[in-house]
């Protein structure tokens, strides 16, 4: 007698042999917060490798807006789609590469604000690098100085920061300026419910699609928002550190120095609300330069004062601590 063996059911369920019934094993689900998060961090982590596609050109247009024009660094992020199978279907910005090497390289990114690009973080990661060597041979003249510099310029101050900041924003940003959020039930800014620009931001909105704050975004905002910053307190206030830290202190260091911290953080500030204020789903944005009236007026009180923020307020011990 020949044995028969018969084919499975075309529509027959998954065999639970050996394994829990899936109706026990349904009940134990991953919240789709954390699921969510760890596909975009593993996305991240995997984008940081691929040297191929980052975007150096791009990167170097971005730092040099971010001084004349900044306002075109966030006119140039699109909302794209790519499909399953790699091809590109994106928004074309004249400014913007990285659609070109999305279709290239079959980037699989899907209804994301964040441009998986790491070459920003790099080079900026560079010039901090080289930066902390002329602030080494300088100040701290040991090999070993030099090289604790290094890490602490790059991971704690510029990625450190970078995270803290984002973490915080992602947060807070979505829940206090989305279409539910408590700013956006103000009024005063931008008419009813902080009005948001006309047709133009329709390059940005896809129909159907539900807006959401992602932390790729926060971290790209926060890394852009830190080259202004990296220029002020670690390329010209290292030129100027003779004048700053003379003693006994005059009017003319006092005011550099304050002066040189405002700008510093201003820029900062301004150049975060750009970036959220790109986004069209985020009301009365606004409310994110308020800090620049808060440091305008410190500013103020300490030249009546006399108080210097390099000499008196130790900055530069503070960007050397632990050296």
């Amino acid at each position: 007698m020949n044995p028969h063996i018969s084919l499975p059911r075309q529509h027959a369920g998954p065999s639970t042999f050996g394994s829990a019934p899936a109706n026990r094993g349904s009940s134990i689900r991953t919240p789709r917060f954390f699921k969510r998060s760890a596909l975009l961090l593993l996305r991240v982590c995997q984008s940081m490798f691929k040297f191929p596609q980052m975007d150096f050109e791009m990167a170097i247009w971005e730092m040099t807006s971010l001084l004349i024009a900044p306002k075109k660094v966030f006119k140039s992020i699109y909302y794209h789609r790519v499909r399953n199978v790699g091809v590109a279907s994106a928004v074309y910005h004249p400014y913007d590469h990285s659609v070109r090497n999305a279709e290239r390289y079959g980037i699989e990114t899907k209804n994301t604000w964040h441009r998986p690009d790491p070459s920003f973080t790099y080079l900026l990661s560079f010039f901090l690098l080289l930066t902390a060597l002329a602030w080494g041979l300088a100040y701290t003249p040991s090999f070993g100085a030099i090289l604790r510099l290094s890490l602490l310029f790059v991971f704690v101050h510029f990625i450190g920061s970078s995270l803290l900041v984002s973490t915080i924003a992602y947060f807070t940003v979505g829940r206090l300026f989305g279409p539910n959020g408590a700013a956006a039930s103000l009024t005063g800014f931008r008419g009813s419910r902080g009005r948001r620009r006309g047709a133009a931001q329709g390059l940005f909105v896809q129909p159907g699609e539900k807006d959401q704050l992602e932390f790729g975004y926060c971290f790209d905002v926060s890394n852009r928002a830190f080259f202004p910053l990296y220029l002020h307190l670690y390329v010209v206030q290292f030129l100027l550190l003779p004048l700053l830290t003379r003693s006994p202190s005059n009017f003319l260091t006092t005011f550099l120095g304050n002066t040189l911290y405002l700008s510093a953080l201003t820029y900062y500030t301004y150049i975060t609300f750009l970036g959220y204020n790109a986004l069209p789903f985020l009301h009365n944005t606004e409310l994110l330069l308020l800090p620049i009236l808060a440091l305008a007026v410190m500013w103020l009180v300490s030249l009546i004062v006399g108080w210097g923020v390099v000499l008196h307020g130790r900055s530069v011990q503070g960007l050397l601590w632990g050296i």
